[in-house]
This record gives C-alpha cells, sequence and structure tokens, in this order.
C-alpha cells in the first residue's frame, strides 16, 4: 500500500499520534507524515503510506495554509495556551501591519527543531536556555479575518518551515490560542478522509510529470536515465505552487515510476524511486 492519507487531527492528539492511527486502522507500519502539527492545533495531516515516504522532503516543502486566532494582552511561554500565559492588558492598535514576503523569522524555543541532535522543546522544558538561530520564510498571505476585543482571526498562507506561534507573538503581547491548518499545497482539510489513500500519481500531482512507454519505464525503474517520446505535462493550475519541485514525476500505465532530475542532454535520471 503506497500513497497519501489526508487526515483532520483534533486537538490533544500529538501528529505521531495521528500518523499511527491512521497505520493501524489500514493494516499499515509503514507510515509517517510530512508536518508536524502542535498537539494544540487542529487540521491537515498528510499522513505518508508505504513507499510514499520516500517523497517526505517534497511534500515537507509544500505551502501550508492555516486559520490563526490570536489572543492580545498577554504573553505564554510556549506561544500557544499550553504555556505559561503572564498577563499585560496591552493591546496592540487596531490596524495592525502584518507582515507579507519573505522575513526573518526565530522559532518559538518549544519547537521539534534539533539542537545539537537534542528537540528545541526537550530542552526547553528541562530548563535550559534555548537560542534559537534565526531563518527565512516568506508569507504569501497575512489577513485579519476578525477582531473582537483581545482575540483576532487571521488568514495566513506560507512557506514550509514557518511558525504561525512566532508570527502572532511578533505582533505584540500576544499569543496563538487556536490554529487550524486548512491547506498543504493543493489539499484541502475538507478532503480529509482517513480511510482514503491517495495513489502516488495523485498524491505528486503537483509535480511536471511524463508518461513513459513500457521500455522506459522498465529503464527507468532500475534506475536508468530515459528521454522520453512524449512531452513534459505541467501541473494543472489547482496545483501550482509558489516554488514548484525541479524534479520530474515519471509515470507509466501502472502509475508513478520515479521522480527525476532533468539532464542538460534532455534525459531524466531517476532519484527517487517507487518500483523497487
Amino acid at each position: 500500500m503506497d500513497g497519501l492519507v489526508l487526515a483532520d487531527k483534533p486537538s490533544g492528539k500529538t501528529s505521531r499520534d495521528l500518523t499511527v492511527l491512521v497505520g493501524r486502522e489500514l493494516g499499515e507500519r509503514r507510515t509517517g507524515h510530512a508536518g508536524t502539527l502542535d498537539p494544540f492545533a487542529t487540521g491537515l495531516m498528510a499522513v505518508l503510506v508505504g513507499r510514499a515516504r520516500r517523497a517526505q522532503r517534497f511534500f515537507m516543502a509544500l505551502p501550508k495554509e492555516y486559520v490563526a486566532v490570536a489572543r492580545f494582552g498577554a504573553t505564554s511561554t510556549t506561544g500557544d495556551p499550553e504555556g505559561e500565559i503572564t498577563q499585560t492588558g496591552v493591546l496592540p492598535p487596531e490596524h495592525l501591519a502584518l507582515p507579507l514576503g519573505r522575513i526573518r523569522q526565530r522559532p518559538p524555543a518549544h519547537s521539534a527543531i534539533r539542537i545539537h541532535g537534542v528537540r528545541a522543546y526537550e530542552r526547553a522544558r528541562r530548563g535550559e536556555a534555548v537560542e534559537m538561530p534565526e531563518r527565512e520564510v516568506t508569507i504569501y498571505a497575512f489577513e485579519e479575518l476578525w477582531r473582537d476585543g483581545d482575540r483576532a482571526g487571521y488568514r495566513i498562507a506560507c512557506s514550509s518551515g514557518t511558525y504561525v506561534r512566532s508570527l502572532i507573538a511578533d505582533l505584540g503581547d500576544a499569543y496563538t490560542q487556536e490554529l487550524r491548518r486548512t491547506a498543504i499545497g493543493g489539499f484541502r482539510v475538507e478532503d480529509a478522509d482517513p480511510q482514503r489513500v491517495l495513489s502516488l500519481e495523485a498524491a505528486l500531482a503537483f509535480f511536471t510529470h511524463v508518461r513513459l512507454t513500457a521500455a522506459e519505464s522498465v529503464r527507468a525503474a532500475h534506475g536508468l536515465a530515459v528521454t522520453p517520446e512524449e512531452e513534459l505535462i505541467e501541473p494543472s493550475g489547482s496545483w501550482v505552487v509558489p516554488d514548484p519541485p525541479a524534479e520530474v514525476l515519471l509515470v507509466d500505465g501502472s502509475g508513478a515510476v520515479a521522480l527525476a532530475e532533468r539532464r542538460d542532454d534532455g534525459s531524466l535520471k531517476p532519484r527517487v524511486g517507487f518500483r523497487g
């Protein structure tokens, strides 16, 4: 069983909990996921089944979309409701300048990033001082949906690796009270169904792809470069992402064969295979 399962994570479960649960219900132990959600958060998770795990880094790199509720006038040691809350009563102005484009961001100390091989949140829980290195991320959309007193709702579309908790905390004395992931690339939370496994070909539809002949498929399955007879087909409009991958998805009548890199001579060299 190879493919992708779209699941809607409830609050209180870890990403690992949900991944294991999906695998157990499918009777498949070979599972992983394409991006952690904090336990308090809800929403879309992409669970990788079988050989889909070989393409994990590509799913991880897809942009994400969230709906967040910010609580103003208070701060949290973790940036969310699970931390130590300090009431300040300081509210930001009504019309906030919301960041867009490329920005420098410092991830929260309570995050899953590894510092010298240890998760940052594990160090933080032990009381260690954790200095998180800044990173560059891209904010594609950041809009206020509503505001009521010391709370406000936001829609945020961003590149992989963006921490919404940090975005909200940077607005002033604020923390993320609620967080829901609504999209990963072209996948929407409305399409979540833990019983349905999308084929690898469907799951990787955000790649440029090409259909191989039987002979080409055999070569590609063995890791050999091919120069397909057919033309490359770009992803459909609904699957175009801000930073599309450079690789090409090779498919045949049975589905996905491999992900291949483009060579200067026009050939395609398989780098991630799905047949062996």
